[in-house]
């Protein structure tokens, strides 16, 4: 079994930073983590020096439709090409994203994705974003659809051997009799897409629900109908649940940064997690791609949020973003002022947590997956390990 050595690292942790260590890699698996140069070699190891760069655990996106010019939408083809291609932005693990299809085509094109083993960044089930929803939002009108549990059984299956994580809208018609299907083996349900009350999303978490995705996004607020007072809906509803995690598109557009300190403060450092929703065109030149349901969308700046164009049946309307999972975490640092193990911790063990994977995902700990990120002080990508397998290294 090869022993893998990185050296000289700062290795980040959940809640600090252990400077100036050796992380030994045994079959893929963390098997330890030493005060540099007070370890005995083992001898026949490979070692790489990581010049004093940041180590932190690989990323996790649960919520993702595109990168360059491949769409999750695209196919198995762009599927595997989007594997390859993350680990530059320093993913090891994602929900790759599927938008909705009309009943029967829906599970056949999932069942295709399904087939496919990743030879880079690791795929942890497939995101449903549709069909049980009850707002579109950007997407297509086969966003809504009736619930079923024969729809929902075929779908699952398609997945398999993967999870089929589903996005709900708890206030759709006959839905909650429903989540507990989508629910099973531990799987997470996500709330998305939704003007709920709070009663219907109180309803929705006891019937299973446990995370909400691209928090405060297509969550409206409820009319006003006693002046002066604030409604209430399913924002204050998911805020109240502590058992209930979020996610953000933390690109400063999407949601006001005081937004996602409040959910800070009032959920803990281990229920808030960073997301990208990109879009076809992500990490590419600002400028005008087709995107998400073949609309055409067009990105400001690096970064920005993906907007649809004047071509479109929405123009300027949010269609996901431009993020990739490195700029989420640099951005975290920028606009929320939090420590760096705060920020990594919401792109790397959070949303391990989510998925129910974080005894052996997520963290930089001996007995752990050796899905490890490597960071220049700028907080840039150097290299991608996923297993221990080098997947990406820059070229300088």
């Amino acid at each position: 079994m090869e022993t893998f050595v990185i050296q000289n690292t700062n290795v980040i942790l959940t809640d600090s930073i252990a400077e100036n260590m050796d992380v030994v890699i045994k079959g893929g698996v963390i098997d330890g983590i030493f005060d540099n140069g007070k370890r005995s070699s083992m001898g026949n190891e490979v070692v790489f020096d990581a010049v004093g760069n940041y180590l932190a655990p690989g990323f996790i996106d649960l919520h993702f439709h595109g990168i360059l010019n491949f769409l999750v939408d695209g196919g198995s083809e762009h599927l595997e090409n989007i594997c390859r291609e993350l680990p530059r932005f320093g993913v090891t693990g994602f929900l790759p994203t599927v938008g909705p299809l009309p009943e029967g085509r829906d599970a056949d094109f999932l069942n295709s994705l399904s087939a496919l083993e990743s030879k880079a960044a690791q795929i942890l089930g497939f995101f449903l974003e549709g069909p049980f929803l009850a707002m579109t939002g950007a997407l297509p009108p086969e966003a809504l659809g009736k619930a079923s549990a024969k729809r929902i059984r075929y779908l699952v299956e398609a997945a398999s051997p993967y999870a089929a994580v589903f996005g709900v809208s708890p206030e759709l018609d006959g839905i909650l009799d429903h989540i507990p299907l989508m629910a099973e083996g531990d799987t997470p349900v996500f709330v998305t897409h939704t003007a709920a009350s709070v009663e219907q999303t109180l309803a929705g978490i006891r019937a299973g629900i446990s995370h909400a995705t691209h928090f405060y996004d297509v969550f409206p607020c409820g009319k006003e109908t006693d002046p002066g007072v604030r409604p209430a809906g399913a924002v204050e509803a998911v805020l109240s649940e502590p058992g209930v995690s979020v996610d953000f598109i933390l690109d400063g557009e999407h949601v006001h940064p005081v937004a996602v300190k409040m959910a800070l403060e009032g959920k803990g450092p281990d229920r808030v997690c960073l997301i990208t929703d990109s879009n076809l065109g992500t990490g590419l030149p600002p400028g005008v791609y087709k995107g998400v349901g073949d609309s055409e969308v067009e990105f400001a700046y690096p970064g920005a949020p993906a907007r649809m164009t004047s071509n479109t049946r929405s123009p300027g309307c949010l269609a996901g973003s431009g993020l990739t999972m490195d700029r989420a975490v640099r951005n975290a640092v920028k606009m929320l002022d939090i420590g760096l193990p705060l920020a990594v911790r919401m792109a790397s063990l959070n949303p391990a947590q989510v998925l129910d994977i974080d005894g052996k995902k997520g963290k930089i700990q001996p007995g752990f997956d050796a899905d490890l990120v490597l960071l220049d002080k700028n907080l840039e990508v150097v290299q991608t390990w996923v297993n221990g397998k080098n997947v990406y290294r820059e070229v300088k």
